[in-house]
């Protein structure tokens, strides 16, 4: 198959573009900002073919232009992952107490574009390219446990995600019948290097586990929704996260 994986620069991303990889699959490994990273990643895939595609997802000209690219290197993209996301920092931090009231709309715009509206706009291109080419294809949004459990100081990430889930049921049920499948998984805390430095003893206790989730562990479950054995699943969002928030 050929896989395009937004933000798949580092992190989760970087995860799921290298289980395709190790599977036989050809990647286009997206980026938005960090291009070193983004050829880091490249560079470690096992295999051959595969890809660079940058460009602003919060752009919607850029969107059009990531998924055309993608699907001209690689001669038709199969399977879409939409991972890129405006994430959970000290700079997206907006608590209503004491956020100034600028830099609110600036979160919340940004966090909009990226997480939601560039998920639309990309998916809606390659489905478009799908639907042109008559071929079977796949798409997986990566969401969060945020959108139900709550994003107290990130408001905006977890309406962006709880959007995002309700994006991929919408499209599930519309592009069935053109034989693409839509699904969602859900994270909770994973042991990525933007947020390690988050994780304490009782953000591990979260969990009965005892600890958070390694990237790995959401890559395999996105490799498996996006396998033709997991066609059934469509319109489903699988919570990860170890049984920390049940709903």
């Amino acid at each position: 198959m050929n896989v395009l994986v937004t933000g798949g620069s580092r992190g989760i991303g970087r995860a799921i573009a290298h289980t395709f990889a190790a599977r036989g699959d050809r990647v286009a490994v997206h980026f938005g900002s960090n291009e070193q990273a983004a050829e880091e990643t490249l560079a470690a895939l096992p295999g051959e073919g595969h890809v660079l595609v940058g460009g602003d997802l919060g752009d919607p000209v850029a969107a059009q232009q990531i998924a055309d690219a993608a699907e001209e290197l690689l001669g038709g993209v199969d399977v879409l992952v939409n991972n890129a996301a405006v994430g959970t920092t000290p700079e997206t931090s907006t608590p209503v107490a004491t956020v100034d009231y600028a830099h609110w709309q600036e979160v919340w715009r940004r966090t909009l574009d990226v997480n939601l509206l560039g998920v639309a706009n990309v998916s809606f291109h390659v489905a478009r390219h799908l639907i042109a080419r008559g071929a079977p294809g796949r798409i997986v949004n990566v969401g969060s446990r945020g959108a139900f459990r709550g994003e107290p100081e990130h408001p905006a990430y977890g309406a962006s995600k709880a959007a995002l889930h309700a994006l991929g049921q919408s499209l599930a049920i519309e592009l069935a019948p053109h034989g693409i499948s839509v699904t969602s998984v859900a994270p909770g805390f994973t042991a990525t290097e933007r947020v390690k430095h988050r994780i304490t003893d009782a953000v591990r206790e979260q969990s009965p586990f005892g600890r958070v989730a390694e990237p790995e562990e959401i890559a395999h479950a996105v490799v498996f929704l996006a396998s033709a054995e997991a066609t059934w699943a469509s319109g489903a969002i699988l919570d990860l996260n170890g049984a920390s928030y049940l709903r």
